[in-house]
């Protein structure tokens, strides 16, 4: 067996860069970013005004004086002329400041009868002009690789993209195998039970940004495997679900082996989850997790997480860890690195009694994963522990 850190090194090792597409704003939300984009103009693309208010000369401003009001800037209709001594232009927020004119007067400063305004004696105590290109200029650049955010978007957008370069979505086949399975809605006899862990694997994937394809259910047979890893063909990941273990109905090994898998590893010393298995398969990279539910979606978010990650073109790493204090004890850890589903509260993090892998119930309630290490001893309250956050809000 291998530990998890040298597993995802080893995943990491097999993953093949995908290519970019260009998709419109509006099809970007979620998409990562595959190489920089620059500012085709500055933000703002003039000297824009802060505020409501008056365009004056600086030399003009003090308390008392007198400004003669000579047009108007508004935002899409500025004011094409020049403001010369003792002259003033009323001015929105966000339009032009015309020529000649290097401040705002707020409204709330001056006192306006007819075409002239008195200045108060708090006018002048702020420029109230937003700098022409204060925001970025022309060749400024997003950077990349990126997770685009809205605020990436609309960063885009102003910079006068109506197009990004993004990295192409992997393609996921998801194979879950298993005489004893039946698809949800089904009629299940009485030794088979629901195939649900290729349902779960299948929301990861959606949120992690790649485009899962559920394939039919593979039984127990050779012949059944070897029509699901052709189903299979075109895509750049896939997941098998089960089989991978050491019984003599465990076939999937066989079956890949078959279908050309170079493998780079089988085991994992860690729990739940140790029957894990990677390779490629031709084109394709595969990543086979174990059969009981839960193992099967920690190690989604594990190892299946990463490779995504890693595929997208973002930084490669471990999911993501954070320190948290035990609200309750923890009992000594075994030789396996282990994920323990817990719940976090105002009080810290505490794991729940029952962590049988079998138990979608309890993950369905957890939050996050205490990592033990292995042979860790036991934790008493107020200790710190790493812990993984797995998303379920409730």
């Amino acid at each position: 067996m291998i530990t998890v850190a040298e597993a995802l090194e080893r995943l990491f090792a097999l993953v093949t860069p995908l290519g970019e597409e260009e998709v419109p704003l509006t099809a970007a939300a979620g998409r990562v970013l595959a190489r920089p984009i620059a500012a085709r103009r500055s933000q703002p693309p003039f000297n824009a005004s802060a505020m409501d208010g008056y365009a004056v000369r600086q030399a003009d401003v003090a308390a008392g004086g007198r400004l003669k009001i000579i047009g108007e800037s508004a935002a899409g209709h500025g004011f094409s002329g020049s403001v010369g001594a003792g002259e003033a232009v009323r001015i929105f927020t966000g339009a032009p400041v015309p020529d000649g004119a290097d401040q705002v007067i707020l409204q709330e400063d001056v006192a306006r009868e007819g075409d002239v305004i008195t200045l108060s004696s708090e006018a002048g105590k702020s420029i109230n002009i937003r700098a022409m290109g204060a925001d970025f200029g022309p060749g400024d650049s997003l950077s990349a690789p990126r997770r685009l955010s809205p605020a990436d978007i609309a960063l885009a957008a102003a910079m006068n993209h109506a197009t990004l370069p993004v990295t192409r979505r992997p393609e996921v086949a998801i194979i879950a195998t298993g005489d004893e399975l039946v698809a949800p809605g089904d009629a299940p006899g009485p030794d088979q039970i629901i195939a649900s862990n290729t349902y779960g694997l299948y929301a990861q994937l959606q949120a992690l940004g790649a485009l899962p394809r559920l394939l039919p259910i593979a039984r127990d047979t050779l012949e059944s495997l070897a029509l699901a890893f052709r189903l299979a063909e075109g895509a750049d990941l896939v997941i098998t679900v089960g089989g991978a273990s050491v019984g003599d109905h465990d076939l999937v090994g066989e079956a890949a082996a078959g279908a050309g898998l170079e493998r780079s590893f089988w085991k994992v010393a860690m729990r739940p989850g140790k029957p894990l298995m990677a390779g490629r398969m031709g084109e394709a990279m595969l990543l086979g997790l174990p059969g009981n539910p839960v193992s099967a979606l920690v190690c989604g978010s594990i190892f299946m997480a990463p490779v995504i990650t890693a595929m997208l073109g973002l930084p490669q790493g471990a999911a993501q860890r954070r320190m948290a204090r035990l609200a309750a004890p923890l009992a000594a850890n075994g030789p396996r690195e282990h994920y323990l589903r817990a719940k976090s509260g105002p009080e810290g993090v505490t794991a729940f009694s029952k962590q049988d892998s079998s138990l979608l119930s309890v993950l369905s309630e957890a939050d996050c994963l205490i990592v033990q290490p292995p042979g860790d001893p036991a934790r008493a309250v107020g200790e710190t522990v790493e812990i993984v956050p797995i998303g379920n809000g409730h």
